[in-house]
């Protein structure tokens, strides 16, 4: 069967320059989108873990991650589906400070998102979301009508919802 699926990749690296490039090229010269990548430090020191979300077939999906741990310095590559991770997006956006105290409805729609206001001034204030794809869309769509000076989105962060070797080997690599 030849169905995409939308998978989230981990891997684990050392922290080496130009990975970003050799990790990208694998799935561009499959032609493959990937729809959002983070890159952030891991559990262990000196040990960066890589998340990144894909759609594609399982198989696709299986070469990939083979072709990974051949031609890039990786500790380990996972692919998880959805149903197996914990995953959250994070945004914060920039509007003018007379919304936040002539609209109520802004001050509304930040409490039924359950965001929160991270800074006001005179000028400006910020309102940070976390959480899934969706509900950011909406709280996007919800405050495009009031005019956004700035938004920044974050890619998706995950963790498994099962235990993973992985701890065990990067505690090893770590020794």
């Amino acid at each position: 069967m030849n169905v995409n699926n939308l998978y989230t990749v981990s891997i684990y690296t050392e922290n080496n320059i130009g990975l970003l490039n050799r990790i990208s090229a694998i799935f561009q010269r499959r032609h493959i989108n990937i729809e959002s990548i983070n890159s952030s430090v891991s559990e262990i020191e000196n040990v960066t873990k890589w998340t990144m979300v894909v759609a594609l077939s399982e198989d696709q999906m299986k070469k990939i991650i083979g072709q990974i741990e051949k031609q890039v310095e990786v500790i380990k590559a996972y692919y998880h589906t959805e149903d197996e991770t914990i995953y959250q997006e994070s945004c914060i956006f920039k509007m003018k400070s007379d919304l936040l105290f002539d609209e109520r409805q802004i001050q509304n729609i930040i409490k039924e998102s359950n965001s929160r206001i991270v800074t006001v001034n005179k000028e400006f204030f910020v309102i940070e979301k976390s959480g899934r794809k969706e509900e950011i869309d909406l709280l996007h769509r919800e405050l495009t009508v009031f005019g956004i000076m700035q938004f920044t989105r974050s890619g998706r962060i995950a963790v498994t919802k099962e235990p993973m070797e992985i701890s065990k080997m990067l505690v090893a690599f770590n020794q």
